[in-house]
Parts: C-alpha cells; structure tokens; sequence
C-alpha cells in the first residue's frame, strides 16, 4: 500500500513538472513584434532593431550576430535596472528622473497628436478662426533725443529746454546738436515693430509711442537718471497676410494646439480616474 502511494506520489510530480515545463515553453514562444520579455515587460522588436541601426551608424558597417546579441543584452539589462528603480520609488524621488519621464510621456501624447497631417481645409480653417494671430504687427519709424544724466547740466532740464524750441518749430537736428547727447545704441531710421524698438529705446519710452501722433513729440520720458524725447515720423497699420504668405505657420500652429489639446484630454481623463486628496490647510481662508 505504501508502495503504490509513493508510485502515485511521483507520478503526480512528473505531471506537475511536465506542466511547468510546458508552461514555461509556452511563455518561451514570443512573437515576431517582440525581442524579449523582462518580467512583465516587453521588448519591442521595433524597439530593438532601432537600437542596432544606431550601432550600424556608430560603426558605419554592419554588424555580427555576436553585437546583436550583445545589444538585445544590454536592452534587457536596462530594462531590469529601470524595473527595479521603479520598485525603489526612484521616479517618485528624484526630481530629475521624475522630469524626464513626464517629458517623455508628453512628447509620446503630443507626437500621436501631431501624426494626422491637416488637410488644406483645416489649415484654412484654422487661419480664418485666429487671423489676429498670424497679422504682421504695426511698424513705426521714430526720431529721438537723448540727454544723459552724464552731461553737462541736468537731463530733464535740457529736456525741458529742447520741447519747448522743437514746439516753436525749431529744428531737431540743430536742438540736437545744442542740447542733446550720443546714443550708445541708435535706433535704426526705418520702419521697426515695437518689439524691436525695445531693444534700442527700453521698454519705458515705447510704451509713450502708442499716445502719439505722427509728428507729435512726447513729453519728457525719464529713464534712472537719462531723459527722452521721442517722436513718430512714420507709422505703418497691422495687416493681415494672406494664407499662401503664411501657410506653414499656419500649419505648424495648428499641429501644436492638437497636441495641447491632446495633452490637455489626457490630463482630465487621469484626473477622473484617480482619487487626488488635497490639504486645504496649505491655502488659509
């Protein structure tokens, strides 16, 4: 009796160890879109085969079949240290692997965004619905003064002194050359846009611009210790370009609001999914 139980006892371990067996093999049959699988993770077969025509590249030759295995190798390698990294929370303690990984998964969200090409009619669209977005901004073309408060005698005084002479019609080249100083970067004598003025005059004096005429001088602008006087000699109004003049901004605009788009959906659907708890404590009434 005992016999026939030990009998029975082995052969219910042989059939358990064939199934294993059979088991494991059936888990050993990928399919041709796969290179391996770590764990619970896959390799693509895409994947891989990216990576050995980048060492073809590196070589500039082809490669043994030794160098293939050794860089399915060292993908699997990776993939393992990732794995683990995970499971050591890594990627929710430091910041820079936290940084790339939401830079990587939204440039994954954005480029499926960005892979349908807009037809002729959506780009048309798309100009027609933010032509204020595509105008060419205004241009104006100014004349200065400037008095430094390195001068001789005070800036705004001199300031004072040259309005009053330009109002009586005199001329600004000779008030100039009586009154005012050098500039140590000129604005060109052609038709700017305001955001280029900027970096000649400073913020500060082009904001006055959009008070004046044609012709008008401003007030006095002081600046730290400097003073202006600044007229518009020509002023060219915002336009509209046509769709032909600006089509692949138009385009390249439209693919990246997809993509924003896209990101933004992806971002409430997470946000539905998954319970989120704030500390109201941190924003006191």
């Amino acid at each position: 009796m005992t016999w026939l139980l030990l009998v029975g006892a082995a052969l219910g371990l042989a059939i358990s160890a064939w199934g294993l067996l059979e088991d494991r093999a059936e888990r050993h049959v990928l399919s041709d879109e796969t290179a391996a699988v770590v764990g619970e993770r896959l390799i693509r077969r895409l994947d891989y085969e990216r990576m050995l025509a980048g060492v073809e590249q590196d070589r500039r030759g082809p490669i043994d079949d030794a160098t293939r295995r050794r860089v399915l190798e060292r993908m699997i390698d990776e993939e393992l240290l990732v794995q683990q990294a995970l499971s050591l929370g890594l990627a929710a303690a430091d910041r820079r692997v936290r940084g790339e990984l939401v830079s990587s998964l939204v440039d994954s969200i954005v480029s499926e965004a960005d892979g349908e090409t807009p037809t002729a009619d959506e780009v048309e669209a798309h100009f027609r619905e933010s032509a204020g977005f595509f105008a060419r901004p205004g241009r104006v073309r100014v004349e200065t003064l400037f008095f430094s408060a390195r001068g001789e005698g005070s800036a705004s005084t001199r300031a004072g002194v040259a309005k009053k002479r330009l109002e009586d019609g005199e001329d600004s080249a000779q008030v100039q050359q009586e009154l005012a100083d050098r500039e140590l970067a000129e604005a060109p004598a052609a038709l700017l846009p305001l955001t280029k003025l900027r970096d000649y005059l400073g913020p500060a004096v082009v904001e006055k611009l959009a008070d004046l005429e044609v012709d008008q001088w401003s007030e006095p602008i002081a600046v730290g210790g400097d003073t202006w006087l600044v007229r518009i000699r020509e002023r060219e109004a915002v336009s509209e370009p046509p769709l032909a003049e600006v089509e692949p901004l138009v385009r390249q605009d439209l693919v990246r609001r997809r993509g924003d788009e896209a990101l933004r959906r992806y971002l409430h659907a997470l946000r539905e999914a998954t319970p989120v708890t704030r500390n109201e404590n941190l924003f006191p009434q």
